[in-house]
């Protein structure tokens, strides 16, 4: 939740220049996420070549050779950082499609139930989601996670 914060300080979706706002966040958020300790500690030691292998093998999505050979030559010739690089690996559109049901379901528990998903209920509803092949108003998901005791709890006195 404290990393959506920072993407969407002050961004107002329709409001004159919310793109470029969203874009500037966007880009604060990702070369402060580069310098967390835990990120120098995973990558420091990896050549550009490495770097560019350990972001693709994390995505679970095949990248072409190509892919992987302009993400090294723009971070050995200056041109891309480590953040461009990550970017451009994390906004891969094979990735998004691959991710977006997975990142569906998690949102709805950040959004009704602020919390995270449990194994078993991530599970059922992203398998749910899959089987309606991405409808979630056929799968009647928002409408049960509405519903849920867990959800009206919240606004109980």
């Amino acid at each position: 939740m404290p990393d959506t914060a920072k993407i969407s300080h002050n961004v107002i979706v329709g409001q004159a220049g919310w793109e470029a706002l969203l874009a500037t966040n966007k880009q604060e958020f990702l070369d402060a996420w580069v310098e967390r300790a835990g990120f120098h500690a995973a990558y420091d030691n990896l050549t550009n070549d490495g770097y560019v292998e350990a972001l693709v093998a994390n995505t679970g999505v095949a990248f072409t050779e190509a892919e992987r050979a302009t993400l090294v030559s723009g971070l050995n010739d200056g041109s891309l950082t480590r953040a461009g690089a990550l970017e451009r690996v994390a906004e891969n559109e094979r990735f998004v499609k691959a991710k977006f049901n997975e990142g569906f379901v998690r949102m709805q528990y950040f959004g009704y139930l602020r919390r995270d998903p449990d194994d078993s209920g991530m599970h059922f509803w992203l398998n749910k989601l899959n089987e309606f092949e991405g409808n979630f108003e056929r799968a009647e998901m928002v409408k049960a996670f509405l519903v849920s005791g867990e959800y009206r709890d919240r606004f109980r006195p």
